[in-house]
Order: structure tokens, then sequence, then C-alpha cells
């Protein structure tokens, strides 16, 4: 089964085609364009590179937040625009869950954090051992002081190292910098791409855990700032 998986939750956009866990193509750009000037092309010449059309695409999978609101939707739409003309098999990938997969070949407990601004992330905890992973948390959005606390009693608790992942790793590190078992991944294996998008959907098509396009949605674990203040003013003036 070949699988068309992207990544447009945050500034990169990245695109990959999969085969039974094989990256058969991947793609991978972060310039300052938005997603809609830059996904579809990136998916054109990543199909025209492998010798390959939409026909020969089984089902597709994005990364459907949290992350940039904006982002997520120009993905979804992409993907739904894809998919619907073909009555192609679609899933929505969490974003958090996409990063751990980059360490799928470290037993560890990887903290997925996103910059969520006004010192919030969102996050969650997976637990991997032999290449399974495992979640500890749901997708949530917090305060860093609170991730800290639970942190802290997860490393006291788990002999095992603790991965920092995710475009939030140097807002949150200061919280916890002291404590054992703590790292920082590297960059290059600190960020969502495609490719980690790809390895978890296929677990998910395998499960038949599919929705068709149109039911394919984004999770925001939050409303965007602007409908953040309507309703700070709404809630203001019935004060």
């Amino acid at each position: 089964m070949k699988i068309l998986s992207l990544e447009c939750s945050a500034t990169p956009a990245s695109a990959a085609i999969t085969e039974n866990g094989k990256v058969i193509a991947s793609a991978f750009v972060n310039v300052k364009l938005t997603h809609s000037q830059t996904l579809m092309p990136m998916v054109e010449n990543l199909l025209s590179s492998a010798a390959l059309d939409f026909d020969n695409i089984d089902g597709l999978a994005i990364s459907n937040g949290p992350g940039s609101f904006t982002g997520i939707r120009i993905g979804i739409s992409a993907v739904k625009g894809l998919a619907a003309p073909r009555n192609l098999p679609c899933v929505g990938v969490s974003t958090l869950l996409s990063m751990a997969y980059n360490f799928i070949a470290v037993d560890c407990i990887v903290c997925a954090v996103m910059d969520a601004r006004c010192n919030q992330v969102y996050n969650a905890l997976f637990n991997i051992e032999n290449g399974k992973i495992t979640r500890i948390c749901d997708d949530r959005a917090l305060m860093c002081e609170e991730l800290a606390k639970d942190l802290k009693k997860l490393s006291q608790r788990e002999n095992k190292c603790v991965i920092i992942v995710g475009d939030g790793s140097e807002v949150f590190y200061p919280y916890v910098g002291d404590t054992a078992n703590v790292i920082v991944s590297s960059e290059r294996n600190r960020f969502q791409n495609a490719v980690s998008v790809a390895l978890a959907a296929e677990e998910m098509f395998s499960e038949n855990k599919t929705v068709t396009a149109e039911r394919l949605l984004p999770v925001y674990l939050r409303l965007p700032q602007a409908e953040r203040e309507l309703k700070k003013k709404k809630e203001g003036l019935a004060e």
C-alpha cells in the first residue's frame, strides 16, 4: 500500500511516499512562503521524481494537529482535495505522536512539546520500548510549570532517558534542565516531518483506523487566538 503523507503544522512543510514501512521518496522545505504556495508543487515534484502519479496512491495521511491553525487548515484542505475525487481513505495523525516516531528505535520516554505561546506548550508523553510506542497521556495544552512537575515525577519513577522533542524544546527545557535523565534531542530529530507521519499512519491503516475525506478534521486543542480574544470581549461585556 502506497501512502502519501503531508506535514505542515509549523513553519516547514514536508511530504513523503511510503510503502510497507519503506520510504520511496520524501521532500522538505523551510522557506518564507505560505504552505498554500509550497505544498502542492512539492507533492507534484515528489510524485514525478518517484515516477508515480496520483493513481498509484492508495491512501493519504496528514498531521492534523496540534500546531499552526493556518498550516493545519491548509494541510487538511490539501488532503481532502486529493482524496475526495478518488475516494481514497485518509488518516489524521497527531503532530505530537508523529514526533515520537523519530525515536522509534530508541528505548526512552519522549516528551513532545510545541510552543503554544505565553509559557504554554502543546504536549504529549510517550513510552518507547522494543520499537513499540505507548501513550502515557493524551495530547494537551498546559503551562510549562505544570508539565515540569509531571516530568520530574516521571523521571523519578522511570529509570529511562526522557527526550524532549519539538519546537517548544528551547522554551520548555529551562524548567527541567536540572532534572536527572532529561535531555533535549538533537536538531536532526527534533521536529515533525512527513516520514514520521507516514510511519504512524501505516499502523493506523493496518488497523483500519481510516476516515473519508469528508470526515477528516483538524485537532486544535484550543481556540484560535482571534476566537479567544472575541470570547474574552464577550465575557467582559457579560460582566
